[in-house]
C-alpha cells in the first residue's frame, strides 16, 4: 500500500527530542518493515497549548489548504494513497486534514493512540474537543497502545470491535547482542533517561530525589542521561545528596545507550503521568529491571513483579524501599531483569509490531488493492 502518514502534535521534520515524534518514526518504520510505501501527507502542527479560538480558526484554514492542495496533486496524476493513518490525535491535536481527506479519496481511515476527553466538550477548550471528534467517528481502526487509551475511546462511542491492541515497541536492533555480564564488588548503579522539562516530569524527579534521600546507607550512584530547559532545576533538586552520588551525563547517542545501560543494576524514574514510557522499554531490553509509578500508561510497558516493580504514585518511600530491596537482593534483580529483556526483545520488537498492525490493515483495507504480505 502507499500510506499517508500524519502527525498532528509535531512536526516530522524537526529533531528536538520528543517522544510523539520517535513514536511516530517508529510507526512508520513499522509499517515500512511491513512492506508499505509511507509518505508523510501534511507538515500542519495543529497542537495548541491554550484554546486560542483564533488559532484554531487560522488552523482550519490552513487544514483546508493543505487539503485541496492534495487533492490537486492527486487529480494531476500522483498516486494517491490507499490509506490514511494518524498518529495521536486528541482535542490539543486535532486531526483537521485526514478524516475529510480519506472521505473524498473513499480510502480508509486509521488512528493510532487517539483519545477522547468527554469533559473539555464544555468550557475553553470545547471548539478544540468538537473539532476532535471526527477522527474518532470516521476511523475504520484505531490502534491503542494502553487501557486508558480503550478506556477513552469507549467512553467517545467507539465500538470495541473498531480498536485493536498495539502495545508499545521500540527498535530492538541495538538490544539484541548478548549483554555484557555486570561486574560484581562495586558501587550499585542507579540509570534513568528522561527529557528535563517542567510539570510533571519535574516532579518525577523532585520524587526520585526524595526517594534517595531516604537511602544514605547504601553505597549507590545515579547516572541521570538527558537535558532540556529545566535542567538547572532538576540539579538543584539532587542538590540535598552527598557529593558523587549524582552524575548528570547530559543526551546520549541513541548507538550508546546500550551500553550505558548495560553498566547499570537499576533503571529508576518514576513517570509519573507518563503516556507509556520508551524509555522503560530501552532499559528493560538491557536486561534491567524497571523501578516506577504505577501511574498513566506505565504498566504497558512495565509488568510489576514480573519484569520490574511499580510504586503508587506519590509514594517516594515505597519507591526508596523498591530500590532497596532489589540492590539488596541479586536473585531477584537478576531474575525480574532476565524476564524483562526477554518481554522486549520477544514482545516488542519492530517485527512483532508490523505483524499487528498488517493483520489489522489486512482486514481494513481489501487484500486486492492493499497487496498486503505476511511478515516472515
Amino acid at each position: 500500500m502507499r500510506i499517508a502518514f500524519y502527525c498532528p502534535t509535531v512536526d516530522l521534520s524537526d529533531d528536538t527530542p520528543s517522544g510523539d515524534r520517535r513514536m511516530a518514526d517508529l510507526l512508520m518504520a513499522a509499517l515500512r518493515l511491513a512492506g508499505h510505501e509511507v509518505v508523510i501527507a501534511s507538515r500542519l502542527r495543529s497542537y495548541g497549548k491554550d484554546p486560542d479560538a483564533s488559532r484554531l480558526a487560522r488552523l482550519e484554514e490552513e487544514a483546508s489548504r493543505d487539503r485541496n492542495h492534495l487533492t490537486r496533486r492527486f487529480d494531476d496524476g500522483e498516486r494517491a494513497p490507499d490509506l490514511w493513518f494518524t498518529y495521536h490525535p486528541y482535542y490539543k491535536a486535532p486531526d483537521l486534514i485526514g478524516p475529510m481527506l480519506s472521505q473524498t479519496l473513499a480510502i480508509p481511515y486509521v488512528t493510532a493512540e487517539a483519545s477522547f476527553a468527554g469533559k473539555r466538550a464544555a468550557g475553553p477548550w470545547a471548539a478544540w474537543h468538537k473539532a476532535s471528534l471526527p477522527a474518532l467517528a470516521r476511523a475504520a481502526c484505531h490502534f491503542t497502545f494502553t487501557a486508558r487509551d480503550r478506556e477513552g475511546l469507549l467512553a467517545g462511542g467507539v465500538e470495541q470491535s473498531a480498536m485493536v491492541d498495539l502495545p508499545p515497541f521500540i527498535d530492538t536492533t541495538l538490544f539484541e547482542p548478548p549483554m555484557r555480564p555486570r561486574p560484581d564488588n562495586r558501587r550499585a548503579q542507579l540509570v534513568c533517561v528522561a527529557m528535563m522539562r517542567g510539570g510533571r516530569k519535574l516532579q518525577s524527579f523532585h520524587d526520585l530525589a526524595k526517594a534517595l534521600t531516604r537511602l544514605g546507607d547504601i553505597d549507590w550512584q545515579l547516572t541521570l542521561f538527558g537535558d532540556g530547559p529545566q535542567r538547572a532545576a532538576v540539579e538543584a533538586a539532587f542538590a540535598m545528596l552527598p557529593a558523587g552520588r549524582i552524575h548528570f551525563a547530559g543526551r546520549i547517542a541513541a548507538q550508546d545507550l546500550p551500553d550505558a545501560l548495560a553498566r547499570a543494576d537499576l533503571y529508576v524514574w518514576p513517570g509519573l503521568g507518563e503516556a507509556y514510557g520508551l524509555a522503560y522499554l530501552e532499559a528493560q531490553a538491557a536486561g534491567l529491571p524497571v523501578i516506577a509509578y504505577d501511574s498513566g500508561g506505565v504498566s504497558a510497558c512495565v509488568t510489576g513483579g514480573k519484569t520490574g516493580v511499580l510504586v503508587s504514585e506519590g509514594d517516594d518511600a515505597g519507591f526508596a524501599t523498591a530500590i532497596r530491596r532489589l540492590l539488596q537482593n541479586s536473585e531477584l534483580r537478576g531474575r525480574l531483569g532476565s524476564e524483562a529483556r526477554r518481554m522486549v526483545l520477544g514482545e516488542r520488537s519492530l517485527a512483532v509490531a508490523a505483524n499487528r498492525l498488517e493483520a489489522a490493515l489486512r482486514l481494513v483495507v481489501p487484500a486486492s488493492r492493499s497487496r498486503l504480505r505476511t511478515m516472515p
